[in-house]
């Protein structure tokens, strides 16, 4: 069954698209935090990319190939709540947040980089060469190592601050931040806020524009069914003529087939100032498919969905005894339910045993992650295998 996009009255029905999604035949997949299932038309756009390179060869270098990045790009602009042309593609999160902060330089009054604790790794080895570079790292602890307090992030946040790059849904508990009001104060300081929204966009409704986020990265590899090889990085309207990237590439100049040499750089504008060199054409081809489906799916109604099988699932957990690693409140919760427990690791080798796709995480415990494609059977089955792989009474914390 497939929800129209602006449905709002089908969107509790569920689940969407399923028949477009091979491994949901032989498998329970619930790892959507980590790779999305590959939707059969990655695979037909695979073939295409290779027809294309064996028939045109080089020719197909201007028979579209070339403008890819900004093209997938857009499709994935109104994803994130952003105009189009403000979203270029890149091989992986490094490389796009790498190119964002090749931007920055950090003078002595402004030379702090705030941060929290359980982001994504990716951000804090970038951020070890921002050092070098002179800036001062500030980490935010959690105080329940589940979420961030907002009130904490935002009174670390002030006029010496630079940049604030975090991320919007917390990979291992799945808690949210509050990406508007965290904008706010940067805002108010004159901080630049860098969002990964690499858990969050395909699965939340994102408004980036209206929360005024300065720039964001993530990727399609998620929630938004693309893949591998296909990251994104945004920078608002406006602040994207204000920065000039050193980790750039002849694919930003205005005339790259030119030639001119370096004296005759000219830098685009918009999302092509900030690409780098040869891009990624494999998987811009397959990651088009899981785009458009989101594209045809009401951002809401995922939500409300994915709040429903999230609920069930962290409600039947905790019936059967187990610990949750993840927000209480709904309304702080992302796609994922995290389930901690001494023996995570051998209880999740257990499910994957068992054609149940989840993973586990180090300090956290079992990641599970229903998308708009999963049934609530699917979501009931897995939750009752776990625990009778835990058996009875024996469900315990991970801490």
């Amino acid at each position: 069954m497939e929800t129209p996009k602006n449905n709002q009255h089908a969107s509790i029905a569920g689940p969407w698209f399923r028949e477009e999604f091979p491994i949901l035949e032989s498998s329970t997949y619930l790892i959507s935090n980590s790779l999305g299932a590959m939707p059969k038309g990655a695979e037909r756009g695979l073939q295409q990319y290779a027809k294309e390179w064996r028939t045109r060869g080089v020719r197909a270098w201007h028979e579209g190939w070339w403008e890819q990045p900004v093209e997938i790009g857009d499709l994935v602009a109104p994803l994130l709540g952003v105009p189009t042309g403000t979203v270029s593609m890149h091989h992986n999160v490094s490389i796009a947040a790498g190119v964002f902060l090749s931007c920055l330089d950090y003078p002595s009054d402004r030379n702090r980089i705030v941060y929290t604790e359980h982001n994504f790794h990716t951000m804090r080895y970038l951020l070890e060469g921002e050092r070098r570079k002179g800036a001062d790292i500030v980490v935010v602890p959690s105080r329940d190592g589940i979420g961030i307090e907002l009130e904490d992030l935002l009174a670390a946040i002030d006029e010496r601050t630079r940049l604030v790059p975090i991320s919007h849904v917390l990979f291992r508990s799945a808690f949210i931040q509050d990406a508007e009001r965290i904008a706010a104060r940067c805002r108010e300081v004159g901080a630049l806020l860098l969002l990964d929204v690499y858990q969050s966009a395909g699965v939340l409704p994102l408004e980036l524009e209206r929360w005024q986020v300065d720039a964001a990265v993530g990727g399609c590899l998620k929630w938004l069914c693309g893949g591998p090889g296909n990251a994104f990085l945004y920078v608002r309207r406006g602040l994207d003529q204000q920065l000039e990237p050193a980790l750039t590439g002849w694919q930003s100049d205005v005339e790259p087939f030119a030639f001119r040499g370096e004296e005759h750089i000219r830098v685009e504008h918009g999302a092509y100032r900030f690409l780098t060199g040869t891009p990624n054409v494999a998987a811009h081809y397959a990651a088009r498919a899981g785009l458009e489906i989101l594209a045809n799916l009401d951002m809401s109604a995922v939500r409300e969905r994915s709040l429903q099988l999230t609920e069930l699932m962290h409600n039947l957990a905790s019936e059967r005894g187990f610990e949750i690693a993840s927000p209480n409140q709904s309304d702080q919760r992302g796609g994922t339910v995290t389930i901690a427990h001494e023996r995570a690791l051998e209880l999740t080798q257990g499910l994957l045993e068992r054609e149940i796709i989840c993973d586990y995480r180090p300090g956290a415990g079992i990641r599970l992650s229903p998308h708009f494609y999963n049934t609530v059977d699917e979501c009931r089955f897995a939750i009752t295998t776990l625990g009778d792989l835990a058996g009875p009474l024996r469900s315990g914390s991970a801490h």
